[in-house]
């Protein structure tokens, strides 16, 4: 089953001119039909959350392609454009455990064994604290370790 992303590229202003940013905003497993249907929910979603404030907006469809135009001012107008593309690769997945074929029923046995017994329990290796360790309620220690060192000034 294929992996699909569906990509938001904005527009967005940048001091005084704009620059298209990119976002992958969802993953869906399945077939490319499903996840246009998801895509064009997304986009029609956007649509009418965008800012009120807006002039006008516009949702498009060219192709597997939504383009939304939303003219903000008399002169001006910014796009945000959503695509559906297969992942084809990335380097930030997790791993995906890979299956050992078993070659012998020993092996199997002894892993069996092992996964029955009880884990050991844990011993405390700290030492008992000396009277020079004397700590306060709060974990702060009463003398600290640099008092009455000979090597500080």
């Amino acid at each position: 089953m294929a992996t699909w992303g569906l990509i938001r590229e904005a527009s967005v202003k940048h001091w005084d001119s704009y620059i298209t940013e990119t976002h992958v905003f969802a993953y869906v497993e399945g077939t490319y039909e499903e996840a246009l249907v998801e895509l064009e929910r997304h986009a029609r979603h956007a649509m009418a959350h965008h800012p009120k404030k807006r002039k006008r907006r516009r949702l498009f469809r060219n192709g597997d392609d939504f383009l939304m135009v939303v003219d903000d001012a008399a002169w001006r107008s910014s796009g945000i454009r959503y695509t559906v593309a297969e992942l084809l690769e990335d380097t930030a997945a997790p791993a995906k455990p890979t299956r050992a074929r078993e070659d012998t029923r020993e092996s199997t046995d002894t892993r069996e064994a092992e996964a029955t017994e009880p884990e050991p329990e844990p011993v405390d290796t700290v030492p008992p604290a000396s009277p020079s360790d004397e700590r306060y309620p709060d974990g702060v220690p009463v003398r600290p370790k640099w008092l009455g060192r000979s090597d500080l000034p």
